[in-house]
């Protein structure tokens, strides 16, 4: 009687560690990914600041230049304040904040590439040797964004996968750092591929 208890004692305390481990397993696991999510949006913000402080130098040239349009300059202007006032909690990347912080930058993108299409307007401004270094360290920061992105959706997923499956979407519930993430999304109607027509008939 008394070893029939005994084993039965046992028994529940090899599950209950076992229990345990798997939860301390699991956590540390959410952690680990977590951390890796953190670290990778700071990187985002590191590509998109090298752009916001390249536009004030892009700014200044173009000002230089006669009869350029202000109204474009001040949008620039404009869309870098709004860009740059956007601070995401790391902690809470959600889809609404890494939506918000998008939506920030893509307006001052669209800002930039409309000061871009008025300066071919502009040869001799386009021509200085200031303006095509500006551009193109803009195009290879624009190229950095792209792959800091990229990055920060597969650490997102490897989370988001891990986090959902049964029964480790249990721990994950118990504990506000491990909701899920969001993913920087494409542009609506980036899927379309653009209509190139050179016919001038």
């Amino acid at each position: 009687m008394k070893r029939g208890f005994l084993i039965y004692i046992s028994t529940i305390f090899i599950v209950i560690f076992l229990i345990i481990f798997w939860i301390t397993g699991t956590y540390n696991q959410l952690v680990q990914l977590n951390e890796n999510i953190k670290t990778q949006w700071s990187q985002v913000e590191n590509a998109y600041q090298r752009r916001s402080d390249l536009i004030p130098n892009l700014v200044n040239i173009v000002k230089g230049s006669s009869n350029f349009e202000k109204n474009t300059l001040n949008q620039v202007i404009e869309s870098r304040a709004k860009a740059t006032s956007i601070n995401i909690n790391p902690d809470n990347l959600n889809q609404n904040q890494v939506s918000r912080f998008q939506k920030s930058q893509e307006g001052l993108n669209n800002s930039i590439n409309r000061l871009l299409l008025i300066v071919e307007n502009y040869p001799n401004l386009k021509s200085t040797q200031n303006f095509s270094e500006l551009q193109n360290q803009l195009e290879g920061t624009e190229n950095r964004i792209n792959v800091e992105r990229n990055k920060f959706n597969d650490k997102v997923n490897n989370f988001n996968t891990y986090r959902n499956k049964f029964p480790k979407i249990i721990i994950s519930n118990l504990f506000s750092q491990f909701k899920e993430k969001g993913y920087f999304k494409s542009k609506i109607g980036s899927e379309k591929a653009p209509i190139v027509d050179f016919d001038n008939s």
